[in-house]
């Protein structure tokens, strides 16, 4: 199979991912540039005994390293989070972004970095505590069954960050998001009482923009209702895998700090 369509679906993942390792997107598309043209001139640098997306990325970053001369420029309106990350040595920088933006597990950032498993984890733990204080943020969970509640509350705690409350029903959420200003929503769509999880956070979302978590048995009812449904947010299946949850509670915030105007 040609290359090319190998790689063609992964190349929006890799723009993104190369847009944050290097601080603005003219500099990412340089480095993409630059890569794709090498990856052209020399074909059997392509490994093909890694799946085609982990072979592209870690190609990258193998380009990346022999061509990188410094810091990243960052845009002018670059974020506090943006300046945050750049301050971060290359390898964290690079492990925790597959990790938190493309939601690589642990196997396959040390197939793209060409690190064991123990060298991974200990970037992965050096990147989260320097930069926790700045992804770190007030959870508000919406959930009527209380032990899936209780592990969603041990998953994001384990990360650093604080549930300011759990909800059972639309209500009680609206009334918990106005008291305690959440920075995050994870929300079940159908909840017990009837009510619904979907326009609880539309209400809570009148107020100010907040990144979203759904996390629910009933997708469908989510993807029906375009017209209603809160965007951007990202949707998971229950039963849930807890990494898969870490990952969109990572990227979520990632993003929505990434958002926000320099101070």
């Amino acid at each position: 199979m040609p290359i090319s369509k190998d790689i063609t679906s992964v190349l929006p993942y890799l723009r993104r991912f190369s847009r944050a390792l290097n601080g603005s997107q003219d500099s990412g598309d340089a480095y993409l540039t630059a890569t794709l043209e090498y990856l052209l001139a020399n074909p059997k640098a392509f490994s093909r005994d890694l799946p085609p997306h982990l072979a592209l990325y870690r190609l990258y970053l193998e380009v990346w390293s022999a061509t990188n001369v410094g810091d990243p420029i960052l845009d002018g309106d670059a974020s506090a989070y943006d300046r945050h990350l750049a301050a971060l040595s290359p390898r964290t920088r690079q492990a925790f972004l597959l990790k938190t933006v493309e939601g690589f597990c642990v196997p396959e950032i040390g197939s793209v970095m060409g690190l064991d498993s123990s060298r991974v984890l200990a970037l992965l733990s050096r990147g989260a505590r320097d930069i926790a204080q700045e992804l770190a943020a007030k959870i508000l969970i919406i959930e009527d069954e209380p032990i899936i509640a209780m592990d969603l509350e041990t998953i994001v705690e384990d990360l650093g960050h604080h549930v300011v409350g759990v909800a059972r029903a639309q209500r009680q959420a609206i009334v918990l998001a106005a008291e305690r200003k959440p920075e995050l929503i994870m929300a079940d769509i159908q909840l017990a009482d009837g009510s619904s999880g979907l326009d609880a956070v539309n209400d809570i979302l009148k107020g100010a923009s907040k990144p979203v978590v759904f996390i629910t048995a009933h997708p469908g009812i989510y993807l029906s209702t375009s017209a209603s449904r809160p965007g951007p947010a990202f949707l998971l299946r229950k039963p849930f895998n807890p990494a898969s949850v870490r990952a969109a509670v990572s990227q979520a915030l990632f993003f929505d700090r990434r958002a926000r105007p320099a101070a």
